[in-house]
């Protein structure tokens, strides 16, 4: 004999929980793709030009007939001498809010940056899923591939957050086109984030269907330089996820991390030295040149 009220509480908390199932399962694009935050992203995105930047924008056909927008910055002088940053934003936003950062690398560390809006982002066609975000960032590196300048410059891809996991995925793909990575605040995969980012689905990642395995992929890494940029406050991906993904790294060339004491999730950029240590990297592991450091200021 099972009480009443056990049946009642016992039946109350299957409902919640398939209920929280079917939440993730079926709205988990909605869930960690959230395209419209902050309000008006998917209508208005900045232009390079407000930045000081040249700059000519792309829509780009991907393999499965979606347009996709990018933010081509080319240098005017010597272009095809300096590193073509390919940039992928997090999960939030769109490339226009990520143009302070690009203006660092274009105007400051004399790169040529190209952006992108994943698909379901800012002005770009879709609706964005792992396959697509995989497909979205083919099409930049396609297109930098065939670029009559960029073709000949050194690539290196740079993440934030989710553009971390895509820049882990896109590298262990096409290594031999690339000749740096850097990473900031990314995961060690989906199902691994999840209970630290949404705690009462912690026992739901089974149900897990975008997956981003960035441990797995980083381990096929084998001769790229790669910079972590990890923050020490970081509130949603747990510090621990960037080490271990340093420490899986078996790539034969530099593996750097950098920890920023007070950086949170999303200030990381903002610290002190950070822009020191991208600079430095670049310098010494990328162009393989001597470091000074007389122009770089935060």
């Amino acid at each position: 004999y099972i009480p009443t009220y056990v049946q009642v509480v016992v039946t109350s908390g299957s409902v919640l929980a398939l209920t929280a199932a079917g939440l993730l399962f079926y709205f988990q694009c909605e869930l960690i793709y959230p395209a419209r935050f902050p309000e008006g992203s998917r209508v208005h995105v900045a232009k390079p030009s407000e930045y000081g930047m040249n700059y000519t924008e792309e829509i780009l056909t991907t393999k499965d007939g979606i347009k996709i927008r990018a933010y081509i910055c080319i240098l005017p002088t010597d272009a095809v001498n300096r590193p073509t940053i390919l940039f992928f934003h997090a999960n939030a936003g769109n490339m226009g809010h990520r143009l302070p950062i690009a203006q660092k690398f274009f105007l400051q560390f004399k790169c040529n940056v190209v952006l992108i809006s994943y698909r379901g982002y800012g002005l770009s066609e879709g609706t964005p899923n792992e396959k697509g975000l995989r497909i979205d960032a083919q099409t930049l590196l396609d297109f930098v591939l065939n670029h009559e300048v960029l073709k000949k410059t050194k690539l290196v891809a740079y993440g934030q957050s989710l553009g971390g996991a895509v820049s882990i995925d896109l590298v262990s793909r096409n290594e031999d086109k690339f000749s740096g990575m850097i990473l900031e605040n990314t995961f060690l995969s989906i199902p691994k984030v999840i209970p630290h980012v949404m705690p009462a689905l912690r026992y739901l990642t089974f149900l897990c269907h975008q997956i981003w395995p960035s441990e797995k992929y980083i381990q096929q890494i084998a001769h790229t330089p790669i910079l972590f940029l990890s923050g020490k406050r970081d509130e949603l991906v747990p510090p621990f996820h960037m080490r271990t993904l340093h420490d899986l790294s078996i790539t034969s060339e530099a593996k750097i991390f950098k920890e920023f004491v007070y950086g949170t999730h999303n200030d990381t950029c903002l610290q002190p030295e950070y822009f020191d240590v991208v600079y430095e990297f670049l310098k010494r592991e990328v162009l393989l040149e001597d470091v000074t450091r007389e122009w770089v200021t935060v």
